[in-house]
């Protein structure tokens, strides 16, 4: 094992390769930054380039692609509230009140931090253990996936203001719905489909999640007549000012520690991803946190930002880790990139790293590079990126338009698509004034396939019985925590109750 670390250190050290890194993490993050893109596109386009290069220099610029999109997706998340990627959505969620309240610097440079936190610890776990983690991806078993689901569906209080737990619940439902229509993966029948073949694929999240967020905030702000525009030098330097106090760094560390932990644990499992990472550390952080801190979360808070950028960035290096040792891709991009090297002729599995060890730790020891070079590269464009909210509102509304539709039209080439989110973002524009959160319609959309298909399962294994949800100790642990959860709020509002009288 030491042997093809040091291996891989000089591989990954080469000047080619130094510049293969630098160079899939500055075009990563350009495309990361363009509203609906996302990481699956940048590497798709990178890979007719790769096939000129030998196995290892392609895989590390398409690895620094990779986190260079999903570093870079932040970017429009708190600018325009516009996610540039799937697993950007969440840094929504308190990225854009930050920059409503003209922090937008301040929230760009604690995200870029949070991402070097999440991708460094991530790429060292990866380094130590690798292999032995291989060995954990494989022990979940269907039940302990839909309990998994289970658990972060349990987490929707967490995007709900106070006395909105049950509109968040119905959001939550809602967004189950959606995520049922289209073809049965498991008997290959349509359902909710009512004879459009366009919808025999079903919904993207990417469009719900650009309808819901930037077409919809769009919306709202055209129907505003009164905004702010900034006038004055001090309102540019406020904008632009990259400052974090000690006092904010000292909350915020120990959040990016947790949240990096937990994300890397998700990306190892095939199939979760970085999104559902990203959920699941910002519902545990408004748990963990007091209640003064979570009427903050929504509003701008920043542990409600740092947590979900350290748990995707964190994730996505995961997501190596059943690729690289089990030839299982744990999501679309790894899909990609495990196409890329079967063409190199190279076999993921667990024979790789003693069969082609300059690839296997030249990757692992490139992601560290990368995360490094990214935070140089991005933290002197932070006050320049600030400057796009200072682009008059007539110019930049149209813009954001133009950028969602492209994205999502770029997903399928499907014109349908375009009516779809119109229609969407018009339902999401009447919930938000009816003061409905639209954040866990989101995550009972993404957790509803996964849920559904490894209840099937379990189902299948247990012949029908409901037991496998305690059969096994892990599976039971999951359930528990579901349960403890979801119920928390109920306890909190009786003991709300019982003070004040």
């Amino acid at each position: 094992m030491i042997d093809g670390i040091l291996q891989g250190l000089i591989t990954a050290s080469t000047p080619f390769n130094l510049m293969m890194v630098t160079l899939g993490c500055f075009i990563g993050t350009f495309i990361g930054m363009l509203p609906g893109l996302g990481p699956i596109s940048a590497i798709a386009l990178m890979l007719p380039i790769t096939y000129g290069i030998d196995p290892a220099s392609g895989l590390i610029l398409m690895s620094g692609v990779y986190y260079g999109a999903v570093f870079g997706g932040s970017t429009s998340s708190i600018l325009i509230n516009a996610p540039g990627c799937s697993s950007t959505v969440v840094t929504a969620f308190d990225g854009y009140p930050m920059t409503c309240k003209g922090q937008s610097g301040k929230a760009l440079a604690l995200a870029a931090y949070a991402s070097f936190t999440g991708g460094t610890l991530s790429a060292i776990m990866l380094l130590v253990a690798a292999p032995a983690l291989a060995t954990v991806s494989l022990s979940f078993q269907s039940s302990d996936y839909f309990a998994l689901m289970l658990l972060g569906l349990s987490a929707v209080a967490a995007f709900a203001g106070k006395g909105q737990i049950l509109k968040a619940w119905m959001m939550a439902i809602f967004g189950l719905m959606l995520s049922t229509v289209g073809i049965d993966k498991g008997i290959g029948v349509e359902r909710f489909t009512f004879g459009v073949n366009d919808l025999m694929d079903g919904f993207s999240f990417l469009l719900l999640a650009m309808a819901t967020f930037a077409m919809c905030e769009t919306l709202i702000s055209l129907m505003q007549s009164n905004h702010h525009t900034v006038q004055s030098d001090n309102d540019i330097q406020h904008i632009t000012s990259t400052k974090v106090t000690s006092k904010e760094v000292r909350e915020v560390a120990p959040v990016a520690v947790r949240s990096s932990l937990l994300g890397f644990v998700v990306g190892i499992l095939p199939g979760a991803g970085a999104t559902i990472a990203a959920f699941l550390s910002y519902g545990l952080e408004r748990h963990l946190a007091n209640e003064e801190q979570q009427k903050a979360f929504g509003k701008g808070s920043i542990r409600g930002l740092v947590a979900p950028e350290a748990a995707n960035n964190a994730a996505s290096t995961g997501s190596f880790v059943p690729l690289l040792t089990l030839g299982i891709p744990g999501s679309g991009t790894t899909a990609i990139m495990l196409g890329a090297l079967i063409a190199y002729g190279i076999q993921p599995g667990p024979q790789m790293f003693h069969e082609h060890p300059e690839v296997f730790w030249s990757v692992i020891i490139s992601m560290y590079l990368g995360n490094a070079i990214l935070l140089v590269l991005n933290l002197p464009l932070i006050p320049y990126l600030a400057r796009i909210l200072m682009v008059p509102r007539t110019v930049l509304l149209p813009m954001i338009l133009f950028f969602s539709m492209t994205g999502v039209y770029l997903v399928s080439f499907n014109t349908m698509d375009i009516y779809v989110m119109v229609a969407v973002s018009a339902i999401a524009l009447a919930l938000r004034m009816a003061h409905f959160p639209l954040a866990p319609m989101l995550l009972g959309f993404i957790l509803g396939g996964l849920m559904e298909e490894n209840l099937r399962r379990a189902l299948m294994i247990s012949d029908g019985d409901l037991n496998f949800l305690w059969c096994r100790p892990l599976t039971l642990s999951f359930t528990l925590g579901a349960v403890l959860i979801a119920i928390s709020p109920i306890i909190k509002g009786m003991r709300s109750r019982q003070r004040t009288n």
